[in-house]
């Protein structure tokens, strides 16, 4: 059986909060749940660190309907935001598995030290990863561009995304548009994500 059906895309599609939110409790929600417990093992083994599976409550949203939902994984059992996290996230027209350090992470300094310090070892690692790439927002279903197509100074240069504003946030991974996910067994979508987990894991250990 596929992890996500068509139906479930179209989730998306709904106006207003409660009749969105409704589904998204309802059919979005159970999947993510099943997903985060089948993958954490998966993502535990290829950090080295226990990790625990954190999926979106939208507690803070009353009025506007997310146009996307998603689990985190993270090594802090409280919460996901404030540390390197990855993430699968279900919108309209894709599934991403990405790696996240985002606005509430609690290091930003440090963390974009790191990646610049790394970036020479790291970059040609991840550049031959084919369809991985760089999201300027966490929310974006399309990426602003190919990491096979970065020269290692434009690499090297994302650490500034992170430091930029008081929103800054650095995120990679890849999208999977919604066609070929709903042709996807559910274990061919966890191994999709799991080898994109991977593929990026030397990112979550950066510090």
């Amino acid at each position: 059986m596929p992890t996500f059906n068509a139906a479930d895309f179209k989730v998306f599609d709904l106006d207003g909060f409660k009749p969105r939110m409704d589904e998204i409790r309802t059919r979005i929600r159970p999947r993510l749940e099943a997903i985060g417990t089948r993958l954490a093992p998966a993502i535990a083994h290829a950090t080295g660190g226990e990790t625990f599976p954190h999926v979106a409550r939208h507690a803070r949203r009353t009025v506007n309907p997310p146009d996307d939902t998603w689990v985190a994984f993270a090594p802090d059992a409280r919460g996901y935001k404030k540390h390197n996290h990855f993430k699968v996230a279900v919108s309209r027209h894709c599934v991403r598995f990405l790696f996240e350090a985002g606005p509430e992470h609690a290091d930003k300094k440090r963390f974009a030290t790191a990646w610049r310090k790394n970036a020479p070892r790291l970059g040609p690692v991840l550049r031959r990863v084919k369809g991985l790439a760089w999201f300027k927002n966490e929310h974006d279903e399309d990426p602003a561009a190919a990491l096979g197509d970065m020269s290692p100074e434009v690499f090297a240069d994302l650490a500034d995304e992170l430091t930029r504003t008081r929103e800054g946030q650095l995120v990679v991974g890849r999208a999977v548009p919604s066609t070929e996910v709903t042709r996807l067994t559910d274990a061919e979508c966890r191994e999709m994500a799991a080898s994109t987990f991977r593929a990026l894991a030397p990112l979550y250990r950066l510090r």
